[in-house]
């Protein structure tokens, strides 16, 4: 640990610096080094294209839900808000106030949601609705103690609750036939976790109870299991036509990959899953942890092999890149050893000496 804090106290981006400092080693950091810090940050071309694309009511680009033809990678309100969550050192900088004071003043049928005026229910269609791609986001940017959010808190608990109350997603949903396919549909006002529920869940604090914690960690195991391959099926919403969900989870979740030989891992789903706490439950998650830890060599680098698709660039499903590139391949290593260190970082905080 102390040798990989080394290695990007010396060598990685002001974000990564800050938070280690400041997430991993609980520093006070003064003033002044707050600001040089955040001043480099803010001269970053990534930063200084989502400040420039934002309108005046706040909003970031021309996209919500990602990029589009009108909307940049980053230059869309959900990119570019979680982006700057976890990049600046000032959570009160007015870029993202501003974004933040848009999710509170924009109607969610506002066309600046790109839903056609429509407004499709979290609490009716499981694991969707643009609602809950909103409450991620500002989970994300740390502002969920100043915007309420605590209803899809709840959702979110609620629906990873489902996975422990049906036998599989099957008893929940319904087979519609479409143009001569048959699609699986969750019936109305179902429950069913998703990307972003988790998402909600490892970066907001008010629901964390041993009683949680432990019925999360139950339902987690539960969608690990790979004996039923038949039962490894997601579902859509049916709208008055197919909606796409917000990346339902699914029977056969893993927090790795095999390929020729060599384990892959998702440092984004190890991290989210080690931030809430479950890793004193599923050995998996200790094993994987464990991998990540016996791979940070003399000279505090992470050379675990892992999934670089998901962990490079920003994005609504992947991407957790905080270097501001990767053309030397140092600042590769510094974003690889920054989320390995995080998920050491919350796997210890977790365990409290019970997991070794």
């Amino acid at each position: 640990m102390k040798k990989a804090i080394n290695f990007l106290l010396d060598n990685a981006n002001p974000s990564i610096k800050y938070r280690v400092k400041t997430e991993i080693l609980n520093e006070e950091i003064s003033r002044d080094e707050k600001q040089q810090l955040q001043s480099k940050i803010l001269e970053e071309p990534i930063i200084r294209s989502i400040i420039a694309c934002q309108k005046e009511n706040g909003w970031l680009g021309n996209g919500f839900h990602g990029p589009n033809k009108n909307a940049g990678v980053f230059e869309n309100q959900e990119v570019g808000t979680k982006y700057l969550g976890e990049k600046l050192v000032y959570k009160g900088t007015p870029v993202l106030q501003r974004a933040m004071d848009a999710f509170v003043t924009v109607e969610l049928t506002d066309i600046c949601y790109r839903t056609k005026g429509r407004y499709f229910d979290e609490f009716r269609y499981a694991a969707n609705g643009q609602n809950i791609i909103r409450c991620a986001c500002i989970a994300r940017a740390g502002y969920a103690d100043l915007i309420d959010i605590n209803p899809q808190i709840k959702l979110s608990l609620d629906s990873f609750k489902r996975v422990l109350e049906v036998d599989s997603i099957l008893d929940i949903t319904r087979v519609k036939k479409i143009g001569g396919k048959e699609k699986r549909i969750f019936n109305d006002y179902e429950k069913w976790p998703c990307y972003y529920h988790l998402d909600i869940l490892a970066h907001t604090q008010s629901w964390k109870s041993e009683e949680n914690i432990k019925m999360l960690a139950e339902a987690v195991k539960k969608l690990m299991r790979s004996d039923r391959p038949e039962k490894q099926v997601g579902g859509d919403s049916w709208v008055g036509y197919v909606l796409g969900t917000t990346g339902c989870l699914k029977e056969g979740y893993q927090l790795g990959y095999e390929k020729d030989g060599i384990h892959y891992t998702y440092l984004d789903r190890v991290e989210w899953l080690c931030r809430c706490g479950i890793a004193p439950y599923v050995r998996q998650l200790r094993d994987e942890v464990a991998l990540l830890q016996d791979s940070i060599g003399t000279d505090g680098i992470c050379t675990a092999p892992v999934d670089e698709k998901q962990l490079k660039g920003f994005g609504t499903y992947s991407g957790q890149q905080l270097e501001i590139d990767w053309k030397n391949p140092v600042r590769k290593f510094c974003d690889i050893t920054f989320r390995a260190l995080l998920i050491i970082h919350y796997f210890r905080k977790s365990c409290s000496g019970q997991c070794y």
